[in-house]
């Protein structure tokens, strides 16, 4: 795929830009600065000016069903994450599901993907991404977050990561071996850990997410569940 990146400097969200203006597959718009950078659902991305790198991508993944649109998180999760561990070697790397990005216990990295679907195809999928690059203070209640200017004492090349993240995406969005790698790359993936649900706090096991993106745990009393997202809480 060949990527066009549009700079702006301001913008409410890039994602928001892309759902209004017209493109072709491919087409990127990076800001310097979101009066309103999103997370999933009301949450609100916190990024200092000119320190991050925040953008959107533009897909037309005509073949990717609509029935297999996790592919797109896969695909997303997997490419941020080689290039962050590229850049911290030594450190815990992994893909917080359904799609962030944690060292160690830390986030480094939050997703944002909005599917536009017709029938059976997927039409246009918008993908939002916020990385921590060399941010090196946060203000907000956000409780763990991470930047690689924190992780290595020095500030990194924003187009350099962008450059790499985007060829990154393009091979996971084709590879056969995406969903394979994407589980092995889970945060807790085997382990016990805390969850909430609505009813209330528990200790499960992550056993794996599956292919329509459901996370599937294993309670202490060995029953399993599946969550679709937003029903269940990692408990850091």
């Amino acid at each position: 795929m060949k990527f066009q990146v549009l700079n702006i400097d301001e913008v409410d969200s890039t994602n928001n830009w892309l759902r209004t203006h017209e493109g072709e597959a491919g087409l990127v718009v990076a800001a310097e600065h979101q009066t309103a950078g999103r997370g999933c659902g009301t949450n609100v991305w916190e990024s200092e000016r000119g320190r991050n790198l925040l953008f959107s991508v533009l897909l037309c993944p005509e073949h990717i069903g609509a029935a297999q649109q996790f592919r797109i998180s896969m695909a997303t999760a997997l490419a941020i994450r080689s290039v962050v561990a590229q850049k911290v070697p030594g450190e815990p790397v992994s893909i917080k599901w359904p799609n962030d990005i944690y060292v160690g216990h830390r986030k480094i990295c939050g997703t944002l993907i909005e599917n536009q679907l017709s029938g059976s195809a997927i039409r246009r999928s918008i993908v939002g991404v916020g990385l921590n690059v060399n941010q090196q203070r946060f203000v907000s209640d956000a409780p763990n977050p991470v930047s690689l200017c924190q992780l290595t004492g020095h500030e990194h090349d924003r187009k350099v990561l962008l450059d790499s993240i985007l060829e990154q995406l393009d091979a996971y969005l084709t590879s056969e071996q995406t969903p394979y790698e994407y589980r092995r790359q889970l945060y807790r993936r085997g382990t016990v850990g805390r969850y909430r649900d609505a009813g209330g706090e528990f200790l499960a096991e992550l056993i794996t997410v599956e292919d329509d993106g459901r996370l599937l745990l294993r309670h202490a009393s060995g029953r399993q569940c599946h969550y679709a997202f937003k029903e269940v809480q990692f408990i850091i």
